[in-house]
Order: C-alpha cells, then structure tokens, then sequence
C-alpha cells in the first residue's frame, strides 16, 4: 500500500473522532481558589510549560502552544432558537473563578449559560502525541432552548519574539467528508511549509472562509457549534490546538492524529495535571496564621512560581519572568528565561522546599555561562531556532545585565544552606570558580568592586547618563564574596574561602567609605566616580542576605517607611521628593513588588517589624488586585493602578510574597549541613491573642520536613519543631526540651492591612521608626494632615499599665490625630509601663 494511500486511511480514522465531545468529567474541588465578578479589561493568564492562554477577564484571549502564539482574540456569540437578538457573551461575563489547576469563566443570559474552563497540562505519556499540543479550552453550555455557538478568532501563528514570523497563515478548512459543512478542522499554513497548525472544536462547522474567486478581504475565522440541551446536557466541548513540524506531505494526517489523540486523552489529562498540583501541594511549605488572606497569598505565591515553568526544545525546564498579553506584538509579557528574575526567585523556592526546581534552574544557568565565567542575563524561548548571522548570541540580550553572575553564587550558597545538596555543588565546581573568576576580575576603576562596565546593574537608562557603579551591583558583589567563602568551604578550599572572605570585608568597607553621605544620613545611588546623591530604594539590597547590611541604616530605614518611598500599595524606587522622581517612568519613581520585597526585608532584618508588615503585606494584598493567584510587575508611583505594560503574572513579584515571610517575619534561616535551623520571629501582636497557635507546616530543611508551632504565654512566645520526615531537625537555642522560648514585651502594637481603591493616592498612616525599652515604645508614626488614624493595643502581660503620650487610649485601640497642614504630618507616639 502507497504511503499516500495509509495517510489518507490515517486522516480518516481521525476525523471521526473529532466530532465527539467529551462526557463531563469530575473537576478538583479541593485546594485554593478565588472567586470574583468578572473585571473588565483585567487580565487572567492560564500557565502551564508547553502552553498559555493570556487576555482579559470577559474571555477575549490568545493562545500559545510554546512558542507559537497561534491564536488571539477569541470572542464567543451565542444565537438562541427562537431569540432574535445575537448574544455577545463577552459582554456577558459575569464571574472568574481561579484555582490552581483551571481557571474557569462563566456568561450568563436568562436563557444560556456557558462555562469557559482552561487548564494547561503538561506533556504526558497519557497523550500519544504531546510535542506540539498546548492549553485546553473546555466549553460547557447549559441552555434552555438549542442554541447555537460560534467562536471566532484571528489565526497568528506567530514565533514568540525574535524569531522572525512565517507570513500571514492561511487557514483551509479539513472535512470529515468531501462536505465542506460537516465537522472537521482549520489547517493554519505559513510560508513555512514544515510549520503549521490545527485547530478544532469537536462537533463544530466553519464560518467565513472567502474563496479564491473573491477580492482579497479578512474574516476572522469562525467555529459554529449546535447545541442541543437534550443531547448535550453534561457534555464539554475542548477547543483543541495542535503546532505540527512535520514534512509537508504529512501534515494534515500528522495534525489530525495530534488532535483525535488530544481529544481522547483529555480526561486523563486533567486527571493527571489535577493529582500532580494536588501532590505538589501536599508536599510544599504552607502557613497557619489567623490572617487567612496571608495564608491563601502564601500558596497562590508558590502557585504563580510553579505556574513558569517552561521547557526547551532540549528538553530542559526553566523558569520564564511572566506572562502577560502580547497584543499586536509576539512578546507575551516577559515570556522568556531571564537570569537575575529567577536568582531573585530561588530564595523563595528554597523556602517552599521544591529543590527539583531550583537544581533545574540553575543547571539550566550553568549550560549557558559564557565561556569567561559571565551568567546570563536574557535567553528568549526561540533563541535555540536562530540561526547565524542573526542568532541569539550576535544580540546584545544574552549577557547584556551585570547582576546575574553575583545573584548565581548568592543563589548556590542559598540551596547549599536550605537543601544541604553537596553532591550538586561538587559536580558544578567548575561553572562555580569560572562565576567567581568572572566576578573579581572584572574591576575597571581599580576599587576592587565588580561595576556596570561590565553590563547593566540594575538601571537600563538613567537621566542623568549611565552610571559607572551603583551601590546596587557594588552590594551583590559584597554579598556574593560572603556566599563564595560559604561555598569555598563546603568545597574544602580553606584558602579560597578566607579570600572570599577577606574580599567580602574590604568590598564593605569601601561601600561605607565611597557611598555613605554623612551630611544626609543616607548612601549614594551610584559612583561616577563623585556619589550621586539621588534618593533610591537600591541601598536595600544589602540586606539580601545578611541581616548586617549597612552600617549607618538609620535614616535610610526612614526614608524607606515614610511616604516619600512607601506607597499604600508598595515602594518606590526613587523618592517622591527627588529632582528625579517620574511616577510612570520605568525606573525613576514607579512600584516595584520587587522593591517592596527588599523594603521589607531590611525593615525586619533591622529591627523595623511594624514597617516591614506594611511593606510585606502590600505584596500579599496584591495577590487578588489584578491577575487573580498572580503578583503584578509594575504600578504608577503616584495612584493604585499597574502599568499597561506590567506583565500581571510576575516571577519575582510572587516571589517577594514568601521571602519576606518566611526570611523577614518569622525570621528563618537555614542550615542543613548541620540540621539546625535558626529564627528570630516578629510575629504580628494580634497573631497571639488567639488560642490557635501559629504554625508553619511541612517547611523542608535538606531531606527533612517539619512543622513549626509558635504560640505566647504571657511574655514568652514559645516555638516548637515537630519533625516530619527525614532527620530531625533541631531549634538553634532551645532548651533541652526542644522548645525556643523568646521574651515579648509587655505591650505591643498591632496593624491592619488593606489596599486602597483603584486610582487613590497614599493616604495610609506610615511607622517611620520603632524605639522599643525595657519598659516602653516610641513610635514615630505620618498621616495625612487633619486626619485620625487607629491602632490596636495588645496586652502581653494582663497587669501592664500603659502610660500613653500622643494618644489616646479606649478599650486597647490608639486613636492618634495627626495635625493640620499640607501633605503627610509626623506624629511622635511613647507608651511606658
């Protein structure tokens, strides 16, 4: 038999099974979710590692199949038998519903709803042709009379950004029979002719499609599906996609089968990319607290994180930056492998225990270290089809930032201290030394101090031109000198280590000297080599890792609580007040969740609890005010209100949920090589008034879990570690029972925490500082000029008498008025007892 002969017999066995939908199947009812009435113009975004759909809440989306955006603009319309008016059920959209394994929408009329689930699996063996398959579409219709449904969509077919695109795609229209009517497939060709693709809704026929007598003009292409309430109740219909690379004479069979066999495995499909999110759960860190939107953040964080994974076409998985609509372009969001976005994340992964991924990431850094040592900065998912003399490594992306090589070797000192993985390290002992090369011989002023010579630090433009070193890349490069001597030894190398050391102490002692400002109080953003004096969140980034940081934090710590930094929504980068200061810029004046994050954690890490909650808790409110589950890029420095362009589904915006808790507030540190971990909690006050004690559940330290249980009895908050699997762990300083007993003091304060409406300016009061004695506190707190401001008052010792100055005092809520004027007002508030 011919093999023209067998692809036919092939295409028509598969044909068939493209007319069936599925029986409906049983969907999770456990784990997180949010529920909310649809927002218009806010975005979803549905991730998964071989395919996407991103767009807006009403269900206009496009859809990827990794790397292909192979279509946008869905719309649906619903036309009821014996109801003359098209329904537009994008208009009609009433609720989106997030979990962690679908998103589901739903439109609602009085005589049809539909629900609109989207899930995106990974490649299974359970799908007998995964390569090249993507996210799922599931359409249930419940309607009161037959109605009919009609999907429309532009075909894109566009390489994700910059691989150059094939052409318009021509779509053609693939029949069960030699009807054009029946049921069957598009065919979606380019000027490719090994590039093409398939999309299919079983059961549906085609709409417009213009033939080659007719003048040129555009239809978007159209599905029609005939629903009958009788026959189809408790049915879904899957909007299948499928890319195909295969010779051109086998294409349409080859996307046939893809589709047939996607069709029928989609049960088991969902099954199984239910039970692995279910296990998943199961095994990673959660929080216990009364504050339940924490710890619903908490998880939706480590969700977002998980959720950007992609593969390669090696076959590796890395973690991409984010995802949002790419629009008119084929950029979705940044949908690409960025290396100081995922260093930035690790600490985060290393803390909700998922060291398989962390390994993976920075395997995946490792093979693209440049040939001096140097980490990547930018590696786009189509970089590996790019060919000379227009490849990825003749563009100015790869290598581009300075940062990513110092975060690569805070990073391994981070897994080594969380995971206790030697084995790892060892094997990549050379990627290590050629980082640590590359990072203390790439000096040009003579400091000894890696700079921007180099490549970026961590400003793109600058008004007043580019900087020569900013006290940003100057404090990795401190922090990464600290980590190699941890890493040299673990490896043994005892002279390396004191080098790395030694280097450590002298990079600090020049930062003090070349970038503190005495005259102000604060630090330089940059050496040019005179300082330049611009106000800027960057010297945060000192206390990464260390809780030493600077050694003159007071009035920087300050500036970064009060409102000239601190938003009501998060930080911004540079001072309200500064000459410098733009709200919409990228990099002089907007919100950063990532800036927020560092906020946070020198707050804490400096004795600063109260500022450091604000900062800490804006990130976790963020987590329900846009991308459902996700943490946005960017916002306005001026109103709440994110970037048009702020990619919703952030990496490292979620990130700066977790580190902050578990590193700031509860204080963690790991050290798995010796099973010890070390805690210096700053527990909310309110936390400890209930009789539920606080608990971290299944926190994994090297290859043990445990569950951490904090509760107060009287002026001692008592913590508890309660080994799970694995090696016990053992509290640094607790007594011989295993219990770490810490003081509290007599009276502390408690905060709320909320977001303001869309579009408002600052108006939150702000805890500037925090002066705790023996025997009292002083706060110096800002507010609004006119305005009063509450706060709660909790007793740790039943007989304390506060004494209060600045106040006023009725069943423990602090009323404070702040004076009249303009703008924010200070106001100084002393408890004694």
């Amino acid at each position: 038999m011919s093999s023209k002969i067998c692809l036919l017999f092939a295409l028509l066995a598969a044909l068939p099974a493209l007319a069936q939908p599925i029986p409906a199947f049983p969907l999770r009812q456990t784990g997180p979710v949010l529920r909310q009435p649809v927002q218009s113009g806010q975005p979803f975004t549905v991730a998964g590692p071989a395919g996407i759909l991103v767009g807006q809440q009403q269900g206009s989306l496009e859809a990827w199949v990794l790397p292909i955006k192979l279509l946008s603009g869905l719309s649906l319309q619903a036309d009821v038998e014996g109801y003359p008016v098209p329904l537009d059920l994008n208009s009609m959209a009433r609720e989106i519903e997030v979990r962690p394994d679908r998103t589901t929408i739903t439109y609602s009329h009085i005589a049809v709803t539909v629900r609109q689930i989207m899930f995106s699996p990974d490649w299974s063996p359970k799908d007998a042709t995964p390569a090249g398959t993507g996210p799922i579409l599931l359409f249930q219709v419940d309607s009161v009379r037959p109605v009919t449904l009609t999907l429309r969509f532009t075909p894109d077919m566009r390489p994700m950004w910059p691989k150059p695109t094939s052409g318009t795609p021509s779509a053609e229209w693939i029949p069960a029979d030699n009807t054009r009517s029946t049921t069957g497939f598009y065919a979606l060709h380019t000027d490719d002719p090994a590039l093409t693709a398939a999309v299919a809704l079983p059961g549906a026929t085609p709409g417009i499609m213009a033939p080659y007598q007719e003048r040129p003009q555009i239809h978007p292409l159209e599905l029609h599906l005939a629903i009958d309430p009788k026959r189809d109740s408790g049915k879904f219909f899957p909007l299948l996609m499928a890319v195909g690379r295969t010779p051109e004479s086998a294409q349409t069979t080859a996307l046939a089968a893809k589709l047939a066999n996607r069709n029928a495995a989609i049960p088991a499909l969902y099954a199984e990319h239910a039970q692995t999110i279910a296990d998943r759960e199961a095994t990673l860190t959660t929080l216990e607290t009364p504050d339940s939107a924490l710890n619903q953040a908490f998880l939706w964080a480590e969700t977002s994180i998980e959720q950007l994974r992609a593969h390669t076409p090696s076959g590796e998985t890395a973690l991409v930056a984010g995802y949002y609509a790419s629009g008119d372009s084929a950029r979705p969001g940044f949908g690409w492998f960025f290396g100081r976005d995922a260093l930035y994340t690790i600490p985060a992964i290393d803390s909700f225990g998922d060291f398989a991924l962390t390994r993976a990431q920075l395997s995946f850094l490792i093979a693209r270290q440049r040939s001096d040592g140097k980490i990547m900065h930018e590696f786009s998912q189509t970089a590996p089809e790019l060919r000379p003399p227009n490849d990825w490594a003749s563009m100015p992306y790869e290598y581009a930032a300075a940062d990513s090589t110092p975060l690569f070797l805070i990073a391994l000192a981070d897994y080594l201290q969380t995971s206790g993985d030697l084995t790892f390290l060892r094997a990549n002992r050379p990627a290590i030394l050629a980082a640590w090369h590359w990072e203390t011989t790439h000096d040009s002023d003579g400091d000894k101090i890696l700079d921007n010579a180099q490549g970026t630090g961590w400003v793109e433009s600058w008004p007043t031109g580019m900087p020569k070193q900013e006290i940003y890349l100057a404090s990795l490069d401190q922090q990464a000198s600290t980590a190699m001597a941890q890493l040299a030894t673990a490896l043994g190398d005892r002279t390396l280590a004191q080098a790395a050391a030694t280097r450590a102490t002298q990079i600090q002692s020049t930062l003090e000297a070349e970038y503190y400002q005495p005259a102000t109080g604060l630090y330089a953003f940059s050496h040019n080599p005179a300082p330049d004096p611009t106000r800027t969140i960057y010297p945060a980034i000192a206390w990464w890792t260390t809780p030493q940081g600077l050694a003159h934090p007071t009035t920087s710590l300050r500036q970064w609580a009060s409102h000239d930094f601190a938003t009501d929504w998060g930080t911004r980068d540079i001072a309200e007040s500064d000459p410098l200061y733009d709200p919409i810029s990228y990099h002089q004046g907007s919100v950063w969740p990532l800036f927020t994050g560092w906020a946070a954690i020198a707050q804490y890490r400096s004795g600063h609890p109260l500022a450091g909650y604000q900062a800490a808790m804006q990130n976790v409110d963020l987590t329900t005010a846009q991308d459902l589950g996700a943490v946005t890029e960017l916002l306005s420095g001026a109103f709440f209100e994110p970037f048009g362009r702020s990619t919703s589904h952030q990496l490292w915006s979620s990130a700066m949920v977790i580190t902050p808790i578990l590193r700031g507030l509860f204080g963690l540190e790991w050290d798995a090589p010796n099973h010890t971990l070390s805690l210096t909690p700053q527990l909310p006050a309110n936390w400890l008034t209930s009789e539920t004690p606080v608990q971290i559940h299944n926190l994994h330290l090297g290859p043990s879990t445990a569950d951490l249980t904090f509760h107060r009895s009287n002026t001692t908050l008592l913590t508890s570690i309660k080994t799970r699997t694995g090696p016990p762990i053992t509290l640094h300083g607790a007594s011989p029972d295993g219990t770490l007993r810490l003081p509290l003091p007599a009276i502390q304060i408690a905060l709320t925490h909320t977001l303001p409406q869309p579009g408002s300016r600052t108006s939150q009061i702000k805890v500037l500082s925090e002066t705790p004695t023996p025997h009292g506190l002083t706060l110096e707190l800002e507010g609004p000029a006119a305005t009063t401001s509450t706060l709660q008052l909790i007793q740790n010792a039943p007989r304390a008498h506060p004494q209060v100055e600045g106040a006023t005092l009725h069943n423990n809520q602090l009323t404070i008025d702040f004076p009249p004027g303009q703008g924010y007002q200070t106001k100084r508030l002393q408890l004694t007892w």
